[in-house]
């Protein structure tokens, strides 16, 4: 399911964004480069939580070369970010990386440009260049001020370079730590251009508060149909960031081969332990890809009625449940043996 803005259609290795295609998931390894098992590693477990396109950062000679080493080992397209260095990204390109993340501003003279560009073009990969609030060229932070115009005008910048120079593949983002900024600068973006975009907050912080920041920025532009892939960046293990972008994709509803797990946050007329066995019914059901809607709800009085919609829920008295499917009761289980129940009606949807 899709409901973005279409944008120009641009492959990435084996995956495909903009287009209409479906929302790529990605994240950054947080090893160093040049340790190619450690850093495989580090893919590997990614993959398998759900991360479409692996970002790498390239600080050095052996960063760039062990891109080919790492390639044979993954199955999922590998970005190279580089700063600073047109010969690390030259090196990253021959190296077979499947696209590119560079910062035209940074990465030396025009000359310097045009060498990557062509490289780039030789190589027939896509580059991201954007913007993010410390990057912003310094006319425009002069001109505007630092807001979502600047942000934009200087991501633009860099599009226009590289165009000069023949390239047209190119991902765009226009990153802030500010969520009103993110959400203002990427909706500017949009109505500007037909690339696709990048989209996320960038040093969003620890877990808690970077779900937080980036559910409501990316939330609000992906309903408004802007976004082609993004990352939820987390001061964490790189996994959770995959965890956490899943989820937000099925809020907004453009993920919808998962087990929907609905719970009522419980008052005082609940007398049994709904909410341990939400977590457990949540936990269990995480990874299967089952278009499926399962309730857990706290008292017999409501539960039923108010998860109608529901494949099959649970509501509980103070010593018995009840089982129902589409709000309608299927079985009363007394509360010693309701979990174990309920998890035998699971299983039995879910291999249906």
């Amino acid at each position: 399911m899709s409901m973005t803005k279409l944008t120009k259609k641009i492959n990435i290795g084996n995956t495909s964004i903009g287009g209409g295609s479906e929302i790529a998931l990605q994240s950054m390894c947080t090893t160093k480069t040049s340790d190619v098992s450690s850093t495989v590693n580090q893919i590997i477990g990614l993959e398998k939580a759900g991360c479409d396109i692996i970002r790498v950062s390239i600080l050095d000679e052996d960063d760039a070369k062990a891109v080919k080493k790492i390639k044979e080992q993954i199955n999922i397209p590998i970005v190279a970010d580089i700063h600073f260095s047109y010969k690390l990204a030259v090196s990253a390109i021959e190296n077979g990386c499947d696209k590119v993340r560079i910062n035209p501003g940074n990465i030396g003279s025009e000359s310097a440009v045009k060498t990557v560009a062509d490289c780039i073009k030789a190589h027939g990969i896509p580059v991201r260049v954007g913007s993010n609030t410390g990057s912003i060229e310094k006319e425009y932070l002069q001109k505007y001020g630092k807001n979502e115009f600047s942000l934009v005008e200087s991501a633009l910048k860099s599009v226009s370079l590289l165009e000069k120079f023949g390239v047209s593949d190119i991902v765009i983002s226009v990153k802030a730590s500010d969520v009103p900024l993110t959400v203002k600068a990427y909706k500017l973006l949009s109505e500007k251009t037909a690339y696709p975009l990048h989209i996320g907050v960038t040093e969003a912080g620890t877990q808690d508060m970077a779900v937080v920041k980036s559910s409501v920025a990316l939330g609000a532009l992906l309903l408004n149909g802007i976004g082609d892939t993004l990352r939820v960046s987390i001061t964490d293990d790189p996994i959770k960031e995959i965890i956490a972008g899943k989820r937000i994709l099925r809020a907004v509803g453009l993920d919808r081969d998962y087990v929907d797990v609905v719970s009522c946050p419980t008052c005082g007329r609940c007398l049994w332990n709904s909410m341990e066995l939400a977590k457990k019914v949540t936990a269990y059901t995480e990874g299967f890809s089952k278009q499926l809607k399962i309730a857990v709800m706290g008292c017999v009085v409501n539960g039923p009625g108010e998860a109608k919609d529901c494949d099959i829920g649970i509501a509980g008295a103070q010593d018995y449940c009840v089982i129902f499917k589409n709000g309608e009761i299927y079985k009363k289980v007394s509360a010693d043996i309701a979990e174990q129940e309920f998890f035998k009606e699971i299983n039995l949807l879910i291999n249906d």
